[in-house]
């Protein structure tokens, strides 16, 4: 990735973009690195079947488990370490934000699960309200940002942010109902997100421009374009029968279980996330144009790109018990090992 924005990046600030995703993600690898060696140290061994019987003390377990999840929320990104994404999206080629997106966000919070969880119980009682501080600063903090924005691909990458938050946030919650919709979301995010990306660099290819200024009243000339685009933002929004209502509903439900304050606030957030998810459709679609430019709607290629995300984002909006069934043995294999737990 740090070639990839590097070298077919967009702007002259690719440079930048590139040296910051490096160093952020370069840090938060060393701090991991030191906490297997501290494993190797005292067990003697880094294989998952001898670590997951372990006992560590309680001293060793907070900061194997803040090295640990220092690193993954680096990668996530989680607030205050999110501001080498913003840059690395804008600067990005297209496929290079469907990767970013799609993907490598998700190694995080599948690290988290595959090591946090599982390893360390206690790290993650004792730091469980300083998750949920930092996953509401990065839901909330990140979706004001997004009405300050004047680049498209930025703001998407703030969204990104904020909706990551949320995985975080149900991850730990410690229910079965909370994992299953942040692995939920997590997929829902990855088809979302890379559907927006492209619609974005679509626009890019025809206005050379990615300031929202620009973009207005593209309707008239761009239908096709205009009704995939508010596919892709209803399923941003959670609108139900969309992919992306799945995982917020069964967070939203695990919220109300685990604390009414989490829950109230939670639903502030995604009431935000609407306003801006609807705001930015409505400003290029609609709005009167000031500038008038005439550009063809989706070719075949665009066309048939695009299609199959429509598809997954109503397919599994509809029908989710396909991939809920898949995820039902990860969630309680996970829970098996967290003593803390808080099973409906």
């Amino acid at each position: 990735m740090f070639i990839l924005i590097g070298n077919f990046g967009s702007r002259q600030r690719k440079i930048h973009a590139s040296f910051q995703f490096f160093l952020f993600t370069t840090v938060g690898s060393f701090l991991m690195l030191i906490a297997v060696f501290l494993i190797f140290l005292h067990e003697g061994s880094t294989d998952f079947h001898i670590l997951y019987y372990s006992l560590f003390s309680y001293e060793v377990q907070l900061i194997l488990w803040f090295c640990f999840f220092f690193s993954l929320a680096v990668k996530v990104p989680l607030f205050p370490v999110h501001i080498w994404l913003p840059e690395a999206h804008v600067e990005a080629p297209t496929i290079g934000s469907v990767i970013l997106a799609g993907v490598l966000l998700k190694m995080g919070t599948y690290g988290m699960l595959r090591f946090v969880t599982p390893l360390f119980s206690f790290g993650n009682f004792y730091f469980n309200p300083f998750v949920f501080i930092l996953s509401f600063m990065s839901i909330y903090y990140v979706s004001l940002i997004t009405f300050c924005q004047i680049d498209l691909k930025k703001l998407i990458a703030y969204s990104s942010v904020a909706h990551m938050g949320y995985v975080t946030l149900g991850l730990f919650t410690y229910s079965f109902i909370g994992l299953q919709g942040s692995l939920f979301l997590m997929l829902s995010h990855g088809i979302v997100s890379s559907l927006l990306f492209f619609l974005i660099g679509m626009l890019y290819d025809r206005y050379k421009t990615r300031l929202i200024f620009f973009y207005k009243s593209i309707y008239s000339y761009m239908p096709i374009f205009t009704l995939f685009l508010f596919f892709a933002t209803l399923a941003n929004v959670g609108f139900p029968g969309t992919i992306g209502f799945v995982g917020e509903f069964l967070l939203m439900f695990s919220f109300l279980f685990i604390s009414k304050i989490t829950f109230f606030f939670s639903s502030l957030g995604f009431l935000v996330s609407i306003t801006y998810s609807f705001w930015l459709y409505n400003r290029i679609s609609f709005l009167l144009p000031f500038h008038i430019f005439i550009f063809s709607d989706l070719s075949k290629r665009e066309f048939f790109v695009t299609v199959p995300f429509i598809v997954m984002i109503f397919f599994f909006g509809l029908y989710p018990s396909c991939i809920l069934n898949v995820l039902e043995p990860t969630s309680l294999f996970i829970l098996n090992f967290n003593p803390f737990l808080i099973f409906f």
